[in-house]
């Protein structure tokens, strides 16, 4: 069921007993939360209540064994191209075969490169300062590339796999049950963390919209998926301090207080290949360096109340600009028309599999067909994106 840890990594020097101790503690905790299993629903389709109180009391849950071996082979032969098209370095516009990278042409987005090993957001202003503690960096190896690719922004128009991923109608209709039937897009990134070289993300809460306001919950910020396409571990894989996505934390202090990077309350994402994550925006979470010999490979996609989206102002990290304008419902219908195309996508792939049914559209009589004018419309659609 879960990815082991091959290897403890060099490179943290006097930290490293520190780290291997804190990777098997935070496995064994991880494991006795009670927040895995299959998807299941109800008879009348509604999502089974052992899942919800899971997710709701830890802030994410491990939904185990939805992505079959035929899409993980497609993801991962679609993402392993994507890596050696990416761009050498940040502004370049060849890959290291001197190739056009994927991403020339496109407005916003695309492929964001990291040194090795590094933390570039932590502790600075960036993405609203919502990375308030660094993390340790450890020593890069002596061969290691002046950049590695991490991210993979509005993912969804460079890789038909990731799109089908999109569309899974299991996924969506946990989507539903969580945000309503209403509910609404968000952003889709592919993450990447490649062995003995990937950069850490320092600690954060996504949500940045509704703290303080009248729409604050304990979902308002809506959550991500996290599909992992050759599964995760402690050493590699995604952090998260369980209960935390109730009130906005004060993350410095948190870091502070432990004397280190490392939370004492924190846990890994543990999940085999074809397991999918979903971690509440609110929640506390981050990701260490990996130092290992394991690739991680991340589908990311994320959905909000639609409550919280319309009338809200962009926080202006996701879509360029988006702090300047209040989210409608011209908006959210224009980018949840993605989210058909991903549908009619995946029923072309998948036919014997039911597809998602989403309301807004049924309600509207819109259909959605996979051709060459669907695949159009994917072009810089993550402008659109709505982040909050």
């Amino acid at each position: 069921m879960s990815a082991t840890i091959r290897t403890v990594g060099e490179g943290y020097g006097e930290h490293e007993d520190a780290i291997a101790r804190y990777r098997e503690e935070g496995e064994a905790r991880a494991m006795a939360l009670g927040n895995r299993g299959p998807v299941r629903f109800n008879a009348d389709g509604s999502l089974h209540e052992k899942i919800v109180e899971a997710y709701w009391r830890c802030g994410f849950y491990i939904f185990e064994g939805v992505l079959g071996d035929e899409e993980l082979a497609e993801l991962a032969r679609e993402v392993d191209d994507l890596i050696e098209r990416a761009p050498v370095k940040p502004g370049s516009q060849v890959d290291k075969f001197g190739r056009p990278s994927p991403q020339v042409g496109h407005k916003h987005g695309g492929f964001s490169l990291v040194r090795p090993l590094s933390d570039p957001i932590g502790g600075t202003d960036g993405n609203n300062g919502r990375h308030p503690a660094k993390m340790i960096e450890p020593e890069a190896p002596d061969d290691a590339p002046e950049y590695v690719l991490q991210v993979i922004g509005g993912s969804l128009q460079f890789s038909d796999a990731a799109l089908r991923t999109y569309g899974h109608p299991a996924l969506l209709g946990v989507a539903a049950a969580i945000n309503g039937e209403d509910f609404s897009p968000f952003n889709e990134v592919i993450f990447i963390k490649q062995p003995g070289l990937g950069g850490s993300v320092a600690w954060h809460q996504d949500g940045t919209t509704h703290w303080e306001t009248e729409k604050f919950h304990k979902g308002s910020h809506g959550f991500n998926f996290m599909a992992q396409v050759h599964g995760c571990n402690a050493a590699n894989g995604l952090w998260v301090v369980p209960g935390s996505h109730l009130s906005q934390a004060d993350i410095r202090s948190m870091c502070e207080a432990a004397g280190s990077d490392r939370l004492p309350e924190a846990v890994p994402m543990i999940c085999a290949p074809g397991d999918v994550g979903m971690c509440n925006r609110q929640a506390v979470h981050g990701s260490f360096a990996n130092t290992s010999s394991d690739l991680r490979v991340t589908i990311n996609f994320g959905f909000h109340p639609r409550a919280s989206v319309v009338g809200a102002r962009g926080n202006g990290i996701h879509a360029r600009g988006s702090q300047h304008i209040i989210y409608d419902e011209e908006r959210v219908q224009k980018r949840s028309e993605i989210l058909g195309i991903a549908i009619a996508a995946r029923r072309e792939r998948f036919p014997v599999e039911t597809s998602f049914s989403y309301k807004p559209h049924i309600d509207a009589g819109l259909s959605f067909e996979w051709n060459d004018g669907a695949r159009e419309r994917l072009f810089d659609y993550n402008q659109l994106d709505l982040g909050i």
